[in-house]
């Protein structure tokens, strides 16, 4: 099962790939450095180290699906 917490939302807007916000600082509407055709690379079984433009934190996708892209560490913190 996939862990719902390194999991995080994503949105392809033409030719851009947008996050709605920053899982590291929450700055909305981020522009990320990541082009339409690496999508399919990812789906496919290549890693990409994605680095945040807003807050330079790094973070390795390791999977992709049309909404969701998945990390190999927590994006999501829950409190309880």
């Amino acid at each position: 099962m996939i862990p719902f917490e390194n999991t995080w939302p994503y949105d392809k807007i033409m030719n851009d790939v947008y996050v709605p916000s920053c899982p590291f600082c929450n700055m909305d509407n981020v522009l990320i450095p990541l082009r339409i055709k690496e999508i399919s690379e990812i789906q496919h079984g290549k890693k990409k180290l994605l680095v945040f433009p807003c807050c330079h934190s790094k973070v390795t996708i390791i999977d992709m699906d049309p909404d969701y892209m998945l990390a190999d560490e927590q994006l999501r913190k829950f409190s309880r």
